[in-house]
């Protein structure tokens, strides 16, 4: 005679179905009650024809609904042997008899009257981990190993010392031909074994999760006791859960603030060893306290991490900073002033300047794309390849420019590219040749506040491996400056609002009367007041070069 077993995690059920119709609900006066607050007062009928024992299932209205292997049914639909029904949120079975309980000679965690039913089980994490029933507490091996494995909460040992140790405390109060804990990967929907112990040194092979099992822990994080993996039709039909001829199986999912870091698994083939839902329970709170442990070492590896990070950004900082001219050249009848401020610890403005063989001036202003230790690294290479260029006794701007973009082009990315303001002065002539590379316009302020912009004349350094650019020249009348910048002047932000050039153009003309370097502390501060004293999210670099009077 088919049975209808089940369980809501605190009680099991176990109905015979017999000709007829069978009421299932919560009222005490239906057929087969169910005292779960997810299943209806008169939540369905199961009508087990006389004939030939046909068995129909029908919601009656049920405000959670009503599923035959996972599907829900609207109306009367026919189940069979070996099928999942689930009333609300509680799962049953149907079984064609139910097995016999086990010797009482057997310790177990439960009480007899359901031990030894043909069953799987599912609960939710949060139902699993709920405190454990008086009589698994009080048991003195539970305590003693949940007190143990705590302990190793703060003990400063290796993981896999750890996973190993949490093993063997667990192998005392849940019997078991293996236990193991599993990680998952990278792709989050495999695992891999950490570690495992085997009762008797016995070698069961590879373990062989089936894809149904491991997906309800680490997706939907189920606890899962499986009774007879080859009598589950969830799993019979699956990848072999672990080793043939499994009897009984749990598996928990590693759980804590909110994440799944793997699995703790126990099976036996032992027909004694019957795992209830009070072992799946144990078993949970047992992957909840390494799981703990395990985000422990995240946390500690991720500190750890970080130091290493900002010692190696701080170092990096500090190469970029000596790569950057300290001292202003000397230039007769001129006044030279550079400024760089960073919004992260090494960043992808550079600025150099350098005196020629002949005595003129070469200075340059660049912005790489990106932020952070790529753009550092870029800004070294193009601040590097320049300066090789400067001793050749015949540094021509056209050529290097040329020369730096297409070396840049060849060996980075699409994304890596640079603008580039770069010139000459020439004190002797007092004149300016520049190459603008798709840089922000620089400003060249007269005695009388007039302003000249130096537009760009091609495109930035390293977008494409062909690119032209045109040379231009003008001159610096006495008393007037150039003023090169970076665009995170002009993007400082104020909300949604930006510093840029009509807010800029003003302050630079008004501030042009001051040395260069009372200039530039000016201009910063008045983008300090804009932006409210809120870090940028861009570097800025100014260079100003001013002739005398």
């Amino acid at each position: 005679m088919p049975h209808l077993v089940g369980s809501d995690g605190e009680r099991y059920f176990s109905w015979e179905l017999t000709p007829g119709t069978h009421v299932v609900g919560r009222k005490q006066d239906v057929d087969f009650c169910i005292p779960n607050s997810t299943v209806s007062r008169r939540h369905a009928s199961i009508e087990v024809s006389p004939d030939d024992g046909t068995i129909r299932i029908t919601d009656l209205g049920s405000h959670n609904g009503t599923l035959i292997n996972s599907v829900r049914i609207e109306k009367a639909a026919t189940a069979h042997v070996g099928d999942a029904l689930v009333f609300g949120q509680v799962e049953f079975r149907i079984l064609d008899e139910q097995e016999p309980p086990l010797p009482e000679s057997v310790r177990t965690l439960s009480d007899q009257a359901g031990a030894g039913l043909e069953k799987s089980v599912v609960l939710s994490i949060a139902e699993a981990l709920k405190p454990l029933p008086a009589k698994v507490s009080d048991i003195p091996e539970v305590m003693t190993s949940l007190s143990e494995m705590a302990r190793m909460l703060v003990l400063p040992e290796p993981r896999e010392i750890m996973l190993k140790r949490s093993l063997e405390l667990v192998e005392k109060v849940i019997p078991a031909e293996r236990l193991a804990i599993l990680f998952t990967a990278d792709d989050g929907e495999s695992v891999s074994c950490a570690a495992s112990v085997e009762r008797g040194g016995r070698d069961h092979g590879d373990f062989s999760l089936s894809r149904t099992l491991i997906n309800d822990i680490l997706t939907n994080k189920n606890a899962i006791l499986i009774e007879d993996s080859q009598r589950d039709s969830r799993y019979a039909r699956q990848e072999s859960v672990i080793i043939s001829g499994m009897k009984s199986a749990m598996a928990v999912p590693l759980f804590d603030e909110g994440k799944v870091l793997g699995i703790l698994y126990a099976d036996t083939t032992n027909p004694l060893h019957r795992y209830t839902d009070e072992y799946l329970r144990l078993a949970a709170t047992f992957g909840n306290i390494i799981a703990s442990r395990l985000l422990n070492y995240e946390l500690w590896n991720e500190r750890e991490e970080r130091k290493i990070i900002q010692a190696e950004l701080k170092r990096a900082a500090q190469i970029q900073e000596n790569l950057l001219v300290k001292t202003m050249p000397v230039v007769s009848g001129y006044q030279i002033h550079a400024f760089q401020q960073q919004s992260r610890e090494v960043g992808g403005d550079l600025y150099d300047l350098h005196v020629l063989s002949d005595g003129r001036l070469v200075f340059m202003v660049a912005d790489v794309s990106g932020k952070g230790m790529g753009a550092a690294l870029l800004m070294s290479n193009i601040l590097a390849s320049f300066r090789i260029m400067y001793d050749s006794g015949d540094f021509r701007l056209l050529r290097a420019v040329e020369l730096v973009s297409r070396q840049l082009c060849a060996h980075s990315g699409s994304l890596d590219f640079a603008t580039l303001f770069i010139g000459i002065l020439d004190p002797a002539a007092h004149s300016i040749t520049y190459v603008n590379a798709g840089h922000p316009s620089p400003m060249v302020v007269d005695r009388a506040g007039g302003i000249t912009e130096l537009e760009s004349s091609g495109m930035m350094i390293g977008a494409f491996a062909q690119c032209e650019w045109q040379e231009q020249t003008i001159a610096l009348e006495p008393g007037s400056l150039l003023f090169v910048f970076s665009d995170g002047v002009t993007e400082a932000q104020c909300g949604e609002e930006l510093y840029d050039e009509r807010r800029m153009a003003p302050q630079v003309v008004t501030c042009s009367t001051f040395p260069p370097e009372e200039m530039v502390s000016r201009l910063m501060r008045d983008i300090a007041d804009f932006a409210d004293d809120v870090a940028g999210a861009d570097d800025i670099t100014m260079l100003v070069i001013k002739r005398a009077s």
